[in-house]
């Protein structure tokens, strides 16, 4: 486990989705040096593992605060991972933004990281958004990053009164395969954090839908375990 930062003047807050991404770039902030407060949000999505990993990575890297904050977005619907109406497809990895993608979904919670950022006193937030080997969210891309650090200056007051907020995206220009190496780099255990948008009754990572995909094969092109347990019959990688 990481030894925490007490350092208050150099605090950062991070969207911790519980994801293999948002773990390692929790990590590369602590490697900064930064004191590390965590924003999780529970947006009803389809399952409870994300959740449980996150508040796992939380305690492992020593997080000073970590927020897990309740946002119904199974009441807006219109996505595979808050309706049980839409399937999550397990057809392999498309050129299309997929039924996954959740509306604004990182708009929302940036905002949301903002406003921590803000009432915490933190000048710097930190999201595992990547533009390589992903699903094609159209707000994982580094032109979305750039958008939002320019809002988070025009729309609070610390943004008027002491200058900008800086967005932290260090994972933007990675692949998944570089991913896994600075999981393993930073000391992490792969298996403490969760990728499957539809696990198993049993628990398991289904080894299908897109995140999946991604993830096992980004291990696999960097030669490293991974640690997740996959349901049987999963597709190759």
């Amino acid at each position: 486990m990481v030894a925490p930062n007490d350092n208050p003047e150099k605090s950062a807050v991070i969207l911790l989705s519980g994801g293999l991404d948002s773990m390692v770039s929790a990590a590369l902030a602590r490697e900064r040096g930064f004191a590390l407060y965590a924003l999780t949000i529970d947006y009803n999505q389809r399952h409870r593992r994300e959740i449980e990993a996150a508040s796992r990575i939380a305690r492992e890297l020593g997080v000073k605060r970590h927020v897990v904050l309740p946002l119904d977005l199974s009441r807006f619907g219109g996505s595979a991972l808050t309706s049980d109406k839409i399937a999550v497809p397990k057809e392999g990895v498309g050129d299309e933004i997929p039924v996954t993608y959740v509306p604004a979904r990182n708009l929302v919670f940036l905002s949301l990281t903002l406003a921590m950022a803000e009432a915490n006193g933190s000048r710097d937030i930190f999201i595992g958004v990547n533009a390589l080997d992903y699903s094609g969210y159209p707000d994982c891309r580094p032109e979305f990053i750039a958008s939002f650090a320019e809002t988070a200056r025009l729309a609070t007051k610390a943004g008027v009164e002491e200058g900008a907020f800086e967005i932290h995206a260090p994972l933007q220009f990675m692949g998944k395969a570089d991913i896994a190496r600075e999981a393993i780099r930073l000391g992490l255990d792969p298996a403490m954090s969760w990728s499957c948008y539809d696990p198993t009754p049993q628990g398991e990572a289904c080894g299908a839908c897109d995140s999946c995909r991604l993830r096992r094969k980004g291990f696999a092109d960097a030669g490293l375990e991974d640690g997740t347990v996959y349901a049987a019959g999963a597709p190759p990688v």
